[in-house]
């Protein structure tokens, strides 16, 4: 039995759009299958390997457990989103760059958005995370190539001065 489509109204990376849906679709399927965004990964598809997340509202989520119709009248931002023409990268990606955390690159995206959405808490809130709070908030994230020590590295380094890494943000 198909289900009836359901209208939702959102912005992705900026940009204003209505889709209808079907009430089941998750929005990591809309993301990458209607959107074309493909730097959201499938992984588990369960919501344990985080590297799916995207931000929606200002806050983390796995796309694989998150339902479309759930970013009803919501900001959704996906790795696409933090680069511009000005700014190809995102000063975490900077820092994931310079403190070499990357290998194969599957996990990355899930990465950079959680550490940015620290991040943004971390401004709001006008604190500097621990390493260890900065690991606990990155539990859910699975790497099968780093180690994690240069993941943590980079992360560490972008939130050690939240206010001055994200004054330029616009994602």
């Amino acid at each position: 039995m198909d289900k009836k489509q359901v209208p939702i109204s959102f912005t992705i990376n900026g940009k204003k759009m209505t889709r209808q849906v079907n009430p089941s679709l998750l929005l990591i399927h809309l993301i990458r299958d209607e959107l074309k965004l493909k730097g959201t990964k499938p992984g588990c598809m369960e919501g344990e390997c985080g590297a799916c997340t995207v931000i929606v509202d200002g806050r983390a989520v796995n796309s694989c457990l998150y339902l479309a119709v759930n970013i009803d009248g919501k900001q959704v931002n996906t790795i696409e989103g933090l680069s511009t023409v000005e700014r190809p990268l995102h000063p975490v990606q900077h820092k994931i760059l310079e403190h070499g955390a990357v290998q194969c690159g599957f996990c990355t995206p899930g990465f950079v958005l959680s550490i940015k959405a620290i991040g943004d808490e971390c401004v709001e809130q006008g604190i500097v995370p621990s390493r260890k709070e900065i690991a606990k908030e990155l539990e859910g994230h699975l790497c099968r190539c780093t180690g994690y020590v240069k993941i943590l590295d980079a992360a560490e380094d972008y939130l050690a001065h939240p206010i001055l890494q994200n004054s330029s943000d616009h994602g």
